[in-house]
């Protein structure tokens, strides 16, 4: 026997959903309205993040503590994060930067830029000076360059500028004569008197060179000094950062010619020159002079020096 049919329920009313969809309409935009200012007001750090601008600063001491303040301030002062791309050889920084691996460069002076520009046909501009160095003559076995004993050999970079600029420290110390007196641009060819053996080495090796004892003497740049931890008491000679002469050897801010009037570009120049980062640049490197010379001064002076580097080559 079938089981009896239940009776029909009453239908229910129908309600009018439309008030009901106006009103989650309204909360979505209210929402999305709530994250748009929650993200413009800085409430949102992981937004804020997002839109943090990244810079690529090609160095050669990124191990030295001024870089760490420097990344630290241009974070909080600037709202940039730096990215600091470390060189162990002088001539990787200006193709890096030209074909756009790197933002700016900071290793070189403007001489070093101006034979680089000529010689490649680039254009990269110097935006902000850091200092001057000395060019030492080291060494660990006499504590004068007229002790140095004939023939002895003596390191100096290999690089057509750095070269060139050797030459000059040991002509004025007094071992080789150069050609005409020597210029920016003089080569070993161009020795025509020497009590030393020059030998032209690649500028990271000079240093490791003097410390195996095979050359007796040797000229080292900065930041190589500072990486081999060569005492100051090794100096036997050294050119002068104060001087006239030392305009070209200014160390500078690069940047491609595009980019050169960049605002960001420009204030992470002259961030070098913080207190708290000039500070800790003074205990990297005692014997530099800084320098403040601004942009226009510099490209002024790069363009000379770009007219004698062409000269010289042609």
């Amino acid at each position: 026997m079938s089981s009896p049919t239940p009776p029909a329920l009453p239908s229910k009313p129908r309600r009018n959903r439309l008030p009901l969809l106006i009103a989650a309409l309204v909360a979505v935009v209210v929402v999305a309205v709530a994250a748009v200012v929650w993200r413009t007001t800085g409430d949102d750090s992981t937004a804020t993040a997002a839109s943090t601008r990244t810079v690529k600063i090609g160095v050669t001491d990124k191990a030295e503590p001024y870089w760490t303040t420097y990344v630290d301030l241009a974070q909080k002062e600037l709202g940039v994060d730096v990215e600091l791309v470390n060189f162990s050889d002088y001539s990787l920084p200006n193709p890096a930067l030209k074909q756009g691996e790197l933002d700016l460069n900071q290793f070189q002076h403007v001489q070093y830029l101006a034979n680089y520009n000529v010689t490649s046909g680039d254009d990269l501009q110097p935006i902000g000076a850091t200092a001057v160095y000395p060019l030492p003559l080291y060494s660990t076995t006499v504590k004068d360059p007229a002790a140095l004993p004939a023939g002895a050999k003596v390191a100096i970079p290999n690089d057509a500028i750095n070269q060139a600029r050797a030459l000059l420290v040991l002509q004025a110390a007094g071992i080789v004569t150069l050609k005409d007196g020597g210029t920016a641009f003089s080569t070993t060819q161009d020795v025509t008197d020497a009590k030393v053996e020059v030998v032209a080495l690649d500028a990271s090796q000079t240093a490791n060179a003097l410390q195996s004892g095979s050359v007796a003497a040797a000229v080292v740049n900065n930041n190589y000094a500072t990486s081999a931890k060569l005492p100051a008491s090794d100096t036997i000679f050294s050119d002068d950062p104060n001087g006239p002469a030392a305009a070209p050897y200014v160390n500078v801010f690069a940047a491609r010619k595009a980019d050169a009037a960049d605002p960001t570009y420009l204030k992470l120049a002259e961030l070098i020159h913080d207190p708290a980062v000039e500070a800790e640049f003074r205990k990297s490197y005692p014997n530099g002079v800084l320098s403040t010379t601004d942009a226009a001064a510099l490209q002024s002076e790069l363009t000379t020096v770009e007219k004698d580097a062409t000269a010289a080559g042609s």
